[in-house]
């Protein structure tokens, strides 16, 4: 198995392309991981939605769907809940209580995964309850009151050690640690998520998408433009794909078939 600690940086202006380059990356021979891998999203539409390549997000939605997984809306909702955003009608206050009070349905609907929160349950309520901070709102009204201010302070996490540390050999939850915003000097924000470890197969295209899309939305209430999202991942692993299953090797055609035709065109 190739191991490396030479930290290996993706930048793509589409999500999907960005996504399946590093898919291919961990099927080289002898690759299950990469080792730190940081992923620089750029791509983004005149709405601030990710740039997506259909063939790609069908693909793999339709291989997670026949292996018994959650496809990629499905997990995008655990880091930014978009229907209960469009529900609300845009209205910030709104949406957040409408997802604190909805939670626990959620949580009763799939308890194996909600157990100990969500991604986004921890953003708006830490403590949980209904009860707990919303860290959200908190940079957003600071923000407002003072945009110049201190530059650590635009950070919000997602991990608790008094809840999260355990012995157990594999958590579906929390991989992703933290969340932070920085500013360009052109009205620009930018999104830093930190993964201790990331499923790149299973999970890594709906987080991308969440977290684009959680990045949208901060930039919305701050008047700001979404310019770019930094996900830094210290172990990018292949999961449970294998080269062998046909359903895997029907997204790797699409996979190769695609970035070889970008490959074409930027020649």
């Amino acid at each position: 198995m190739n191991r490396s600690s030479t930290p290996r940086l993706i930048e793509a202006g589409n999500l999907s392309v960005g996504w399946a380059t590093i898919v291919r990356e961990l099927m080289r021979p002898g690759t299950r991981s990469i080792s730190p891998l940081i992923f620089s999203l750029v791509g983004f539409d005149a709405n601030f939605d990710p740039q997506e390549t259909p063939a790609i997000r069908n693909g793999l939605d339709q291989m997670l769907g026949d292996i018994g997984k959650r496809d990629c809306e499905n997990v995008a909702f655990t880091i930014f809940p978009q229907k209960h955003y469009l529900l609300s009608g845009g209205n910030r206050e709104a949406f957040f209580e409408l997802y604190r009070e909805a939670f626990p349905r959620i949580q009763e609907l799939n308890p194996r995964n909600n157990r100990r929160g969500s991604y986004f349950q921890r953003l708006v309520d830490y403590e949980g309850g209904n009860n707990g901070l919303n860290q959200l709102d908190w940079i957003l009204k600071e923000y407002e009151r003072n945009p110049h201010g201190r530059r650590s302070k635009w950070q919000a996490t997602t991990f608790d050690p008094y809840r999260d540390y355990s012995s157990t050999a594999q958590l579906e939850f929390p991989c992703l640690q933290q969340v932070s915003f920085t500013f360009s000097d052109d009205d620009g924000l930018i999104v830093n998520a930190f993964y201790a470890t990331q499923q790149i197969i299973r999970k890594a295209y709906g987080n991308y998408l969440g977290l684009s899309r959680l990045g949208k939305f901060m930039a919305h209430e701050m008047h700001l433009k979404l310019e770019r999202l930094n996900v830094f991942v210290g172990v990018a692993q292949a999961d449970e794909a294998k080269r062998s299953d046909p359903h895997f090797q029907a997204l790797m055609k699409i996979i190769d078939v695609t970035l070889d035709a970008e490959a074409t065109v930027e020649a």
